[in-house]
């Protein structure tokens, strides 16, 4: 489970990145605290930070559970898909909106695969203990 643990901290630690991005937005586009509009480029900024923690309320606890059930080793592996494909949101949704499409596809592609897994692994764990 050390690399569930690691896909956890790199997820987090890219949500924080994000994060910065948006501070670093606020500032650029002269967007004072607390408005979240005023500037379209700021708001793409914005937009990607809180999809993100949309996703990481589903995806911590998708990857903590499947890895449990099916292994880290797989787990991790759909870790690292749903990392790239926040990196390739964040890259498209910034430069144009309508092309954000295929890096939310990559990253919720396995959140969903971790989630279905982790309810067959509970499924099959409990009629085994029935």
């Amino acid at each position: 489970m050390p690399l569930v643990h690691l896909m956890i901290g790199l997820a987090l630690a890219q949500f924080l990145f994000f994060m910065f991005a948006v501070g670093k937005a606020r500032e650029t586009y002269k967007v004072p605290a607390p408005a979240t509009t005023g500037n379209a480029i700021f708001e793409r900024y914005f937009r990607v930070q809180m999809n993100t923690l949309e996703l990481l309320v589903v995806f911590v606890p998708s990857i903590l559970l499947f890895g449990q059930y099916f292994g880290g080793y797989l787990a991790a592996a759909l870790g690292v898909v749903y990392l790239i494909g926040r990196f390739v949101y964040f890259s498209s949704y910034v430069k144009e909106p309508k092309s954000r499409s295929l890096g939310y596809g990559v990253s919720v592609l396995p959140i969903m695969v971790l989630l279905v897994g982790a309810i067959i692994g509970a499924i099959r764990a409990t009629m085994i203990t029935l």
